[in-house]
């Protein structure tokens, strides 16, 4: 019963927060006018902003929030860390230095190329990090992950900053995609890696199960007879699909893999087959919402989803962390 009430309080919430998506921003609609146009009626003028700049806006948004809140709920199952996020491993950082080095080298400038330069280093620095973190006959250790995440992370956020200050225009160009942003992304970038999101959302939904095992220990994971290997390689796999097409169209966000898995957890247990669902319908809710704020905060400009979401997150995390069941370690 509690299960299912919170699942349906999600869905409502997450409707409710694209229904915002598509009518709040320098030209602010009604609710209604916006479903009129959504069902083909509406003006010329509601038309063009709610179908041809809204609408691919928000679908983004939606697919952002199922990467970062699927790859959060398994890195922290994984790492059996309760403050991992999808940054943990590298990913955020491979993403950039791919863009980077895209922009720089190679001179793109066009946010569909941004996509494949960073899902592509994202790939490559997850392998690089599944290779340093691993012991024994492949398998690898959650803090050698870690580690190894945080530590090849770190340089490659140093390689990025150094191509970017060395290189002004460069520098303008990843300036608003650092920052987090949902800025002029279409459906042309979210259709080419939205099989991508789905087939990582498929990958996490059947981990989940043996993640239950795993976050107890490795041990009685295998008295359990879950296969440990197996486990992390398809959650590694999932974490790279999730979170990289994520920060391949908005940029490295922070605090959603990190803080939307311990929301769902207080809210209906600890099962992380119900964890990983309900963070991927949570997750979209806060990056929508935090889209319309940073559109409406500073009207006509606007501020990116990814600082809007950091000073949310950080307060909401800490009143989290301080009540017992928001915080129990897995």
């Amino acid at each position: 019963m509690r299960v299912g009430v919170g699942i349906a309080v999600a869905v409502v919430a997450l409707l409710v927060a694209a229904l915002l998506s598509l009518a709040l921003g320098a030209n602010a609609l009604s609710p209604r006018l916006v479903l009129d146009t959504l069902a083909g009626g509406g003006t010329d003028e509601s038309r063009f902003v709610v179908i041809e700049q809204r609408l691919p806006r928000t679908l983004v948004g939606a697919v952002v929030g199922v990467g970062l809140g699927g790859a959060g709920a398994l890195m922290q199952a994984l790492t059996r860390n309760p403050l991992a996020d999808p940054g943990i491993l590298g990913v955020n950082a491979g993403a950039a230095a791919a863009v980077a080095v895209a922009v720089v080298f190679f001179g793109v400038v066009e946010i569909g190329q941004y996509v494949w330069f960073a899902f592509g280093g994202a790939l490559v620095l997850t392998a690089v990090v599944s290779v340093l973190g691993s012991a024994g006959r492949g398998r690898a250790d959650p803090v050698r992950l870690t580690l190894a995440g945080l530590a090849v992370g770190a340089v490659l956020s140093g390689v990025t900053t150094g191509l970017t200050l060395t290189n002004p225009d460069a520098f303008e160009r990843l300036l608003g995609w650092s920052a987090g942003s949902l800025v002029g992304r279409g459906l042309d970038g979210l259709a080419s890696v939205a099989p991508l999101v789905a087939l990582g959302a498929m990958l996490a939904l059947v981990v989940a199960p043996a993640l239950n095992a795993v976050a107890l220990g490795d041990d009685t994971a295998v008295s359990q007879g879950v296969h440990l290997a197996r486990t992390r390689l398809l959650s590694l796999a999932a974490i790279t699909l999730l979170a990289g097409t994520a920060t391949a169209l908005a940029g490295p966000i922070s605090f959603v893999g990190l803080m939307i898995p311990h929301v769902v957890r207080w809210g209906i247990g600890v099962d992380h087959r119900r964890i990983v669902v309900g963070s991927m319908l949570v997750a979209p809710v806060l990056v929508l919402v935090s889209d319309v704020v940073g559109r409406v905060l500073v009207s006509p400009s606007e501020m990116p989803v990814g600082i809007v979401i950091a000073f949310v997150g950080a307060p909401v995390l800490v009143v989290l962390v301080r009540r017992r069941r928001g915080a129990t370690a897995l």
